[in-house]
């Protein structure tokens, strides 16, 4: 297993699929440059949404390149999400003096304070976007040998970036509304038709019934042959589970989880699933050189790409954005992309995990998955299980 010293981010790839043209960046320098060329270009719309934006190196730099398009004329529309970020209305004063718009998302303390906007957009023009699970702040494009976030974002441009955008309004039209009730997006969530073609733009998020992420991967998960999944948070409910079981039993499944983190009680929950996933087949593995934040899965031809973590609040609760592409070429190249971590990785074998059972720590185990699952991400950052 490499080092963490030895281990090196992948260079940035293309890839077409069902008319779309993507350009995968693994690594934080390149994923920066991207994301700042994006924003330098545009002629007329930014539409920008993110859970964290941080006042840092890299929230100055991204809010400094908003500032100057919209001092050129470009309609800018940023939101954040008002648990997650930190940046406020001063820190974003020059934009909107410059005619931008700045929205929070839940803004106010109510019901809606149970939801996060965990969706990460990023749309030049309605014609180029750029999506993934990073969010603005420096960590998420430190190097693995800072100990930086593993992760991937993407640079997108066919028809589909003008649905994103048409998600985009409904999201903007609710953040920007004071009197906006917590049924409103419940309903919007509900009512959001993601497609049925080869290529979806499915949302998640706290609605009757399942929404449009949860509802496509649970039918998938349940007919699938073939799974590869490379996910930062992985806490699914017990219907998800025997899906992974179900398949694992064929022999093809291959998950990469997270070895590292800032919240050590995310991988205590995924932890506790460990067993039955290798009583049944799954090869699970951790991923080493840094903290892992990628989420990817590849489902027999189905790629899943977005902002989505496979647990409980990112597929019921917090508001989350993910594309489907069905295409048997993009699934090979992205299962490839999985399978190259593996070297870099711990393997998970019974004997490891028998070695780390005991019944302490089974039952931190639970706990962890319990907030992490139930509670919430961020309350459970703070709590010290000893895991």
């Amino acid at each position: 297993m490499p080092s963490t010293t030895e281990y090196r981010d992948p260079a940035p790839f293309s890839a077409k699929a069902q008319g779309l043209s993507f350009t995968f960046f693994p690594a934080g320098a390149d994923r920066k440059d991207a994301l700042l060329e994006i924003i330098d270009n545009a002629q007329s719309s930014l539409k920008v949404a993110f859970y964290i934006f941080a006042c840092d190196t890299i929230g100055s730099a991204v809010r400094d390149a908003l500032v100057a398009a919209a001092q050129r004329g470009v309609a800018v529309t940023l939101i954040v999400d008002g648990f997650g970020s930190d940046a406020d209305d001063e820190f974003f004063a020059e934009m909107t003096a410059a005619g931008g718009t700045f929205l929070v998302f839940m803004a106010k303390w109510s019901r809606r304070a149970l939801i996060r906007n965990h969706q990460k957009i990023l749309i030049a023009d309605d014609a180029v976007a750029m999506m993934g699970g990073f969010n603005i702040e420096d960590d998420y494009f430190a190097p693995p040998q800072h100990n930086g976030w593993n992760d991937l974002g993407f640079r997108l441009e066919g028809s589909v970036v003008q649905r994103v955008a048409q998600w985009f309004a409904e999201l903007a039209e609710w953040a920007g509304d004071d009197k906006a009730q917590f049924h409103d997006i419940r309903r919007r969530v509900r009512n959001w038709d993601g497609g049925d073609g080869p290529v979806e733009v499915l949302i998640g998020g706290p609605t009757k019934g399942l929404s449009s992420w949860a509802k496509c991967v649970t039918l998938d998960m349940e007919e699938g042959e073939r799974l590869d999944m490379m996910m930062a948070y992985f806490a699914p409910n017990n219907r998800l589970r025997e899906c992974i079981h179900r398949i694992a039993r064929k022999g093809r499944t291959h998950l990469l989880l997270a070895g590292k983190s800032d919240n050590a009680a995310t991988i205590g929950a995924s932890r506790a699933l460990h067993g039955k996933l290798l009583e049944a087949g799954a090869k699970v593995f951790e991923f080493q050189p840094c903290k892992l934040h990628t989420k990817l899965i590849v489902l027999d031809n189905a790629v899943y790409l977005g902002s989505a973590n496979f647990d409980m609040r990112s597929l019921y609760v917090n508001l989350e954005i993910v594309l489907r592409i069905e295409d048997a070429e993009l699934a090979e190249r992205m299962r490839g992309f999985i399978h190259d971590h593996l070297p870099a990785s711990q393997q998970v074998t019974p004997e490891l995990h028998a070695k780390r059972a005991t019944p302490w720590t089974r039952a931190k185990w639970w706990a962890s998955w319990f907030l992490v699952a139930v509670v919430d991400y961020t309350v459970s950052r703070k709590l010290n299980l000893g895991l």
